[in-house]
């Protein structure tokens, strides 16, 4: 890509950034609190056969503790604020997330399949069983401020001992959920609270 008319990688614009160019933003929640990151950007200049406009930047993010750099070719037909590219490129996270969920949960990446009308079967049962896990998850009030709410994993282990397996009875299971929840959503303050004073 070009800077300034001079062709680089994007290794060498990152070096380029001075310390006062780079500035820390969170890229969103985490599960220990918000993800900060160290971010700069360049404008980069477009080739000569682009026809449509509009602004174009490299996104550099960095790695606080081990410096470690992550790019984002970015673009807008409009200039826009660093934060809001920022935000953008945090919100792939919640993607990534839920494709690792899905393998998780529900066994997308699970298909010992050979044809395309098979392939295609395992995939829609397996997201309808993601989505189903989603609503349930979604629709839960938290009833209770000292527990982290239902999460996929935890309702998908509640299904998996109450309706294929009963070792023990259905309020012994609830227990240990309620109990499990509790102590996650003190772990998850102390998390926030520590990413938040650093």
């Amino acid at each position: 890509m070009a800077l300034e008319g001079v062709e680089r990688t994007a290794a060498q614009i990152a070096t380029l950034a001075a310390d006062g160019h780079w500035h820390r933003y969170s890229a969103g929640p985490g599960a220990k609190g918000p993800r900060f990151y160290l971010w700069a950007w360049a404008r980069i200049d477009t080739d000569d056969t682009d026809t449509t406009g509009g602004c174009r930047w490299l996104l550099i993010r960095r790695h606080p503790a081990t410096g470690e750099l992550a790019f984002y070719r970015c673009y807008a037909p409009a200039a826009v604020p660093l934060l809001t590219l920022v935000r953008i490129a945090g919100a792939r996270w919640a993607v990534e997330e839920s494709f690792q969920a899905a393998k998780g949960q529900v066994g997308l990446d699970h298909y010992p399949v050979r044809t395309w009308t098979g392939w295609h079967r395992h995939i829609t049962l397996a997201m309808l069983a993601l989505v189903f896990l989603a609503v349930l998850a979604a629709g839960r009030p938290g009833e209770d401020p000292q527990r982290v709410p239902l999460t996929l994993p935890e309702i998908r282990r509640l299904l998996a001992v109450l309706v294929l397996a009963r070792p023990c009875g259905i309020e012994e299971v609830l227990r240990w959920s309620r109990w499990c929840r509790r102590h996650q959503a003190i772990a998850r303050r102390c998390h926030y609270q520590r990413r938040s004073q650093s």
